[in-house]
Protein backbone atom coordinates (compact mmCIF):
# COMPACT_ATOMS: atom_id res chain seq x y z
CA UNK A 1 0.00 0.00 0.00
CA UNK A 2 1.06 3.37 -0.76
CA UNK A 3 -0.28 6.72 0.48
CA UNK A 4 -0.74 10.20 -1.57
CA UNK A 5 -2.55 13.51 -0.50
CA UNK A 6 -4.09 15.25 -3.15
CA UNK A 7 -5.67 18.97 -2.73
CA UNK A 8 -7.84 20.15 -5.71
CA UNK A 9 -10.37 22.59 -3.95
CA UNK A 10 -13.30 21.29 -2.45
CA UNK A 11 -12.32 17.93 -0.62
CA UNK A 12 -15.72 16.69 -0.98
CA UNK A 13 -16.06 15.83 -4.77
CA UNK A 14 -12.78 15.00 -4.71
CA UNK A 15 -12.59 12.25 -2.10
CA UNK A 16 -16.13 11.17 -4.14
CA UNK A 17 -14.42 10.68 -7.58
CA UNK A 18 -11.20 9.11 -6.53
CA UNK A 19 -13.46 6.30 -4.10
CA UNK A 20 -14.66 5.02 -7.35
CA UNK A 21 -11.08 3.33 -8.73
CA UNK A 22 -10.29 0.16 -8.14
CA UNK A 23 -7.39 -0.09 -6.18
CA UNK A 24 -7.84 3.25 -4.23
CA UNK A 25 -8.53 1.26 -1.07
CA UNK A 26 -9.47 4.64 1.45
CA UNK A 27 -9.56 7.96 1.13
CA UNK A 28 -10.39 10.55 4.16
CA UNK A 29 -10.90 14.33 3.80
CA UNK A 30 -8.68 16.66 5.86
CA UNK A 31 -6.72 20.00 5.96
CA UNK A 32 -3.23 19.72 5.07
CA UNK A 33 -0.06 21.56 4.94
CA UNK A 34 -0.73 24.41 7.27
CA UNK A 35 0.59 25.83 10.50
CA UNK A 36 1.26 22.27 12.67
CA UNK A 37 -1.88 23.37 14.96
CA UNK A 38 -4.95 21.14 14.14
CA UNK A 39 -7.63 23.40 12.46
CA UNK A 40 -11.39 23.55 12.30
CA UNK A 41 -13.59 24.13 9.47
CA UNK A 42 -13.99 27.70 10.43
CA UNK A 43 -10.08 28.40 10.74
CA UNK A 44 -9.75 26.59 7.63
CA UNK A 45 -12.61 29.04 6.14
CA UNK A 46 -10.91 31.77 7.75
CA UNK A 47 -7.37 31.53 6.20
CA UNK A 48 -5.96 29.46 8.41
CA UNK A 49 -3.28 28.44 5.55
CA UNK A 50 -4.47 24.47 5.24
CA UNK A 51 -5.61 23.26 2.07
CA UNK A 52 -8.86 20.98 1.88
CA UNK A 53 -6.77 17.81 1.16
CA UNK A 54 -7.94 14.03 0.37
CA UNK A 55 -5.41 12.01 1.97
CA UNK A 56 -5.35 8.65 -0.49
CA UNK A 57 -4.28 5.03 0.44
CA UNK A 58 -3.90 3.11 -2.83
CA UNK A 59 -2.65 -0.95 -4.14
CA UNK A 60 0.41 -0.19 -6.52
CA UNK A 61 -0.82 -3.72 -7.64
CA UNK A 62 -4.03 -2.41 -9.28
CA UNK A 63 -3.37 1.41 -9.72
CA UNK A 64 -0.30 3.33 -10.27
CA UNK A 65 0.46 6.71 -8.47
CA UNK A 66 1.05 7.70 -12.59
CA UNK A 67 -2.52 6.79 -13.15
CA UNK A 68 -4.04 8.18 -10.26
CA UNK A 69 -2.29 11.69 -10.86
CA UNK A 70 -3.38 11.35 -14.62
CA UNK A 71 -7.47 10.82 -13.18
CA UNK A 72 -6.24 14.15 -11.02
CA UNK A 73 -5.43 16.52 -13.48
CA UNK A 74 -8.74 15.40 -15.38
CA UNK A 75 -10.78 17.16 -12.43
CA UNK A 76 -8.75 20.28 -11.40
CA UNK A 77 -7.96 23.25 -12.99
CA UNK A 78 -4.28 23.13 -13.05
CA UNK A 79 -3.20 26.67 -13.60
CA UNK A 80 -5.98 28.31 -10.48
CA UNK A 81 -4.41 29.91 -7.88
CA UNK A 82 -6.28 28.92 -4.78
CA UNK A 83 -9.92 28.65 -6.59
CA UNK A 84 -11.47 25.20 -7.75
CA UNK A 85 -15.01 25.79 -9.60
CA UNK A 86 -16.50 28.57 -7.35
CA UNK A 87 -14.39 28.22 -4.52
CA UNK A 88 -11.96 30.43 -3.88
CA UNK A 89 -9.49 30.94 -0.95
CA UNK A 90 -6.36 29.66 0.07
CA UNK A 91 -8.18 26.46 1.34
CA UNK A 92 -8.77 25.65 -1.95
CA UNK A 93 -5.47 25.54 -3.70
CA UNK A 94 -4.09 22.58 -5.74
CA UNK A 95 -1.62 20.36 -4.63
CA UNK A 96 0.17 17.20 -4.70
CA UNK A 97 1.55 16.20 -1.21
CA UNK A 98 3.67 13.13 -1.06
CA UNK A 99 5.13 10.97 1.19
CA UNK A 100 7.85 9.46 -0.23
CA UNK A 101 10.72 10.86 -1.85
CA UNK A 102 10.71 7.74 -4.51
CA UNK A 103 6.85 9.39 -5.68
CA UNK A 104 8.53 12.48 -7.18
CA UNK A 105 9.79 10.97 -10.22
CA UNK A 106 5.72 10.01 -11.36
CA UNK A 107 4.89 13.42 -9.74
CA UNK A 108 7.40 15.52 -11.53
CA UNK A 109 6.50 13.49 -15.10
CA UNK A 110 2.89 14.07 -14.45
CA UNK A 111 2.90 18.05 -13.87
CA UNK A 112 5.41 18.29 -16.80
CA UNK A 113 3.63 16.64 -19.06
CA UNK A 114 0.13 18.70 -18.23
CA UNK A 115 2.26 21.91 -18.27
CA UNK A 116 3.62 21.43 -21.45
CA UNK A 117 0.02 20.17 -22.87
CA UNK A 118 -0.80 23.40 -21.76
CA UNK A 119 2.23 25.66 -22.52
CA UNK A 120 2.67 27.38 -19.08
CA UNK A 121 3.92 26.31 -15.70
CA UNK A 122 1.29 25.01 -13.23
CA UNK A 123 -0.26 26.31 -9.85
CA UNK A 124 0.28 22.96 -8.32
CA UNK A 125 1.85 22.61 -5.11
CA UNK A 126 4.06 19.66 -4.88
CA UNK A 127 5.66 19.57 -1.31
CA UNK A 128 6.03 16.86 1.23
CA UNK A 129 3.44 16.41 3.65
CA UNK A 130 4.32 18.42 6.74
CA UNK A 131 1.00 17.53 8.64
CA UNK A 132 -2.77 16.45 7.66
CA UNK A 133 -5.57 16.40 10.66
CA UNK A 134 -8.50 14.76 9.80
CA UNK A 135 -11.67 16.60 9.19
CA UNK A 136 -15.12 16.71 11.04
CA UNK A 137 -16.65 13.48 10.55
CA UNK A 138 -19.64 15.45 8.42
CA UNK A 139 -17.32 15.83 5.87
CA UNK A 140 -16.65 12.61 5.52
CA UNK A 141 -17.79 10.91 2.43
CA UNK A 142 -20.07 14.03 2.33
CA UNK A 143 -21.75 13.84 -0.93
CA UNK A 144 -22.57 10.03 -0.16
CA UNK A 145 -24.37 11.54 2.83
CA UNK A 146 -25.74 14.77 0.76
CA UNK A 147 -26.05 13.62 -2.91
CA UNK A 148 -27.18 16.86 -3.54
CA UNK A 149 -24.73 18.75 -2.19
CA UNK A 150 -22.21 21.66 -4.05
CA UNK A 151 -19.50 20.06 -6.09
CA UNK A 152 -16.97 21.67 -8.65
CA UNK A 153 -16.30 18.49 -10.30
CA UNK A 154 -18.93 17.73 -12.93
CA UNK A 155 -21.18 14.80 -12.23
CA UNK A 156 -19.67 12.99 -15.48
CA UNK A 157 -16.93 12.22 -13.98
CA UNK A 158 -18.57 10.18 -11.61
CA UNK A 159 -19.01 6.63 -12.51
CA UNK A 160 -16.52 6.28 -14.97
Amino acid sequence: MATIYLAGGCFWGLQKYFDQFDGVCETEVGYANGPATKPSYQDVCLSSGHAETVRIVYDEAKISLAKLLELYFMVIDPLSVNRQGNDSGIQYRTGIYFTDRSQLEDINRACNKVAKELGTPLAVEVEPIRNFFRAEEYHQKYLDKNPGGYCHIPKRYFGL
